[in-house]
């Protein structure tokens, strides 16, 4: 999710505008963007909470900024989806995930949308956190930088029509 907020970030500042704005009340590094290809003015936020506590820092940004649960995208990894492929979704549980499950608890809703980066699973089953918590190495690391455009094209397509936009 980061590295994904770290290739819009960046591309904002090459091609609409990026300003770094003050999220520390928010536990939060954060940016306002706009790009030609999104609609209006966006937050992008990067929680500097422990992952697992994720949720005290976008329920907070949320209140603050007045927007809803259906206003926020959250760009994760996901273990059930090999890496370098992603999938965009509304709602959903939370597959163990324990940073979604601290942002819909301190929302009180699953309703937001989820642009779900793929890591795949670790090759030994007791390794989760590490994977999890670790850098990609090699041709998964490769796979998932590649990942990145088709990402973003997925988030112009939900901006511009919605979810239906962003599934095609």
């Amino acid at each position: 999710g980061f590295d994904f907020v770290s290739y819009i970030v960046d591309l904002a500042g090459r091609e609409g505008e990026a300003s770094q704005q003050n999220g520390g009340k928010f536990s939060c590094e954060l940016w306002r963007l706009r790009l030609p290809k999104l609609c209006g003015c966006w937050l992008a936020a990067k929680p500097q909470t422990f992952m697992n506590l994720s949720g005290q820092s976008v329920q907070p940004l949320l209140a603050w900024h007045k927007l809803r649960p259906s206003d926020l995208v959250v760009a994760h990894d996901e273990l059930d989806i090999p890496a370098g492929e992603m999938r965009f979704k509304l709602g959903g549980g939370n597959a163990g995930h324990n940073g979604l499950k601290s942002i819909t608890e301190l929302l009180g809703t699953p309703d937001f949308y989820r642009l779900r980066l793929g890591i795949g699973r670790p090759p030994h089953k007791g390794d989760v956190t590490n994977w999890v918590l670790g850098r990609a190495q090699g041709d998964d690391a490769e796979r998932m930088l590649q990942t990145m455009p088709a990402a973003l094209d997925t988030l112009f397509a939900f901006a511009d029509k919605g979810l239906e936009g962003a599934l095609r």
